[in-house]
């Protein structure tokens, strides 16, 4: 048992300086296991594997004693802006292309670990990334006054503890130290500030902004055994109050322009607060064959109403408006035991986003969503097993007409136009029992 402790405290180290993370809804992330074949329906209230300390800890005392599980998912978005007739507030269109793709590949990994203290309380650890986004279009690209890279990583440490209240509950608890890490880009049309009319958009800078920090949350569920073969689960995760420290820089500042304290390095701190949500689940054994989940996830992204980067003298770097709102995710599946070895997993899920049109920008440029996934799961031995799965995601096109918000005084643009994205999920996990 030593061997497999120490092998999963080495693979944890090993990834927290290799993640790569993919926006999901909004920036929240629910690829925490490769059983995704099922759209995660059912998520709170399965508890078919160690992931359950992510979907709801109460889910431990359903497991074998002692389990580890390793999962990763390679995901492809497509990011892909069509222009409309963006363009300067004094009139003339802004110059650059499309912004090419502005996803791209990114590898999410999580590793949970559970073992049994007595036959009724259970102890789990998971590692795995709550929140994150990537987009990064073309240096020179149409909306580059507004965004050029977003880069948001987390890596969360959530231990738990799960205990049978009786034999038709279950409570779980737990908490989460996650570590954010954010970039952000964008270009500053300095052709245009110094008022030389033969610069405009020719004389463009970078502005960059990095910053990081710890926060803590927690979590907490149930799950009630409604008869031998129905369960009901109900989960919560909490909100995590960050702040963000770290530096905002610029480059290619025009000499006339150099001593301009808005255009000087310095510490800058922004607020980060991620949403809480809450999980009702349903799970239900029709037969030795089928089974069927479903479940409804509320997610409080109204928390979400600026994004503000301010520098330590107080002075503003940037504000943007987000007002988000809460939005809700919908998901079905079902399972078919083809053989005693392998199970085949179906689900389709609809992810509301809660980016309203007017505010929507380039560095989240977030839709309504569908989800469809196919996966399976196969039985190498009697105490491991090996986890497929493949989602494709439809987002609903959606449309832009963004003024830059920046308290930096540079080009006052509107970026107008379209976004016509879709993704791919290729998972795979690894379950072993001991």
């Amino acid at each position: 048992m030593r061997k497999h402790i120490y092998l999963t405290a080495t693979l944890l180290l090993s990834l927290l300086n290799n993640m790569n993370i993919v926006n999901a809804a909004g920036f929240n992330l629910v690829e925490q296991s490769a059983t995704m074949g099922n759209a995660f329906a059912g998520g709170a209230a399965t508890a078919e594997d160690a992931s359950t300390i992510y979907f709801n800890p109460a889910g431990m005392t359903y497991l074998p004693e002692n389990q580890v599980v390793i999962s990763a998912h390679a995901a492809r978005p497509v990011v892909n802006f069509n222009n409309d007739g963006s363009h300067t507030t004094s009139g003339p269109a802004t110059s650059g292309g499309d912004g090419g793709d502005g996803g791209s590949w990114a590898f999410i990994p999580n590793i949970y670990f559970e073992k049994t203290i007595t036959p009724d309380v259970r102890l789990g650890i998971g590692l795995s990334s709550l929140f994150g986004l990537k987009t990064e279009y073309d240096k020179d690209w149409v909306g580059r006054y507004q965004a050029i890279k977003s880069d948001l990583k987390t890596i969360s440490m959530n231990p738990s503890i799960a205990f049978k209240a009786n034999d038709h509950i279950s409570l779980g608890f737990g908490v989460s130290a996650m570590r954010a890490e954010a970039e952000l880009t964008n270009a500053v049309d300095f052709g245009t500030l110094t008022k030389v009319p033969s610069l405009f958009q020719k004389r463009d800078g970078l502005a960059s902004i990095k910053g990081n920090d710890w926060g803590f949350g927690w979590n907490a569920g149930t799950i009630w055994q409604v008869s031998e073969g129905t369960r009901i689960g109900l989960s919560y995760r909490s909100q995590i109050h960050q702040r963000l420290d770290g530096t905002v820089s610029f480059s290619n500042v025009p000499g006339k322009l150099a001593s301009n304290p808005a255009f000087a390095r310095s510490g800058i701190t922004a607020k980060l607060v991620t949403p809480d949500s809450l999980n009702l689940s349903i799970f239900h054994k029709l037969n030795n064959q089928w089974d069927i989940s479903g479940d409804i996830v509320w997610t409080g992204w109204s928390t979400f109403k600026n994004l503000s980067v301010v520098r330590d003298n107080g002075k503003n770097v940037a504000s943007i408006p987000q007002n988000w709102e809460n939005a809700i995710r919908v998901a079905a599946g079902a399972a078919y035991q083809f053989s005693d070895a392998l199970k085949l997993r179906a689900g389709i899920a609809y992810d509301e986003s809660p980016v309203l049109d007017k505010f929507r920008n380039p560095r989240i440029p977030d839709s309504d969503r569908i989800w469809l996934s196919l996966g399976s799961s196969y039985k190498i031995t009697p105490t491991s097993n090996i986890n497929f799965a493949y989602t494709h995601i439809f987002f609903k096109t959606s449309t832009q007409n963004k003024l830059t918000d920046s308290a930096v005084p540079t080009l006052r643009d509107t970026l107008k136009g379209n976004y016509d994205n879709y993704a791919n999920i290729l998972s795979a996990q690894y379950n072993y029992s001991f």
